[in-house]
């Protein structure tokens, strides 16, 4: 694992919020932190290796866990375009209870009205 990351457990990717309040404490990485450039398979298998949940918007990521076994495990963020502060209250409300079923999970699909989870 690299040695900046030991603390980690998340990395969030692209398509969420850099600087976003729930992202500001060590058990989190940005992909921009690390590389905005990065494939979708490079991001993959970065979370892979450091045995990071991936965290994202892309179905791309929820599909590739169906089939694949963890690491990564991943959350799938499913509720759409929303102002920062309406995510922020979105997940304040949610992301404690997302971040225990994904310790258990392969795949956390959160939607505005529940919370799907594969085992």
């Amino acid at each position: 694992m690299n040695p900046s990351l030991e603390m980690a457990r998340y990395l969030i990717d692209a398509n969420l919020p850099y600087r976003f309040k729930l992202w500001q404490s060590p058990d989190y990485v940005h992909v921009f932190a690390l590389n905005d450039r990065w494939s979708d398979d490079e991001i993959w298998y970065y979370a892979r290796d450091n045995q990071l949940t991936l965290v994202s918007k892309d179905a791309d990521f929820s599909d590739r866990i169906v089939t694949a076994a963890p690491p990564p495990r991943v959350i799938h963020l499913r509720i759409g375009n929303l102002l920062i502060r309406d995510l922020h209250e979105f997940l304040a409300r949610t992301w404690s209870r997302v971040c225990l079923l994904s310790e258990t999970h392969k795949l956390v699909r959160v939607y505005f009205d529940r919370i799907e989870c594969v085992a």
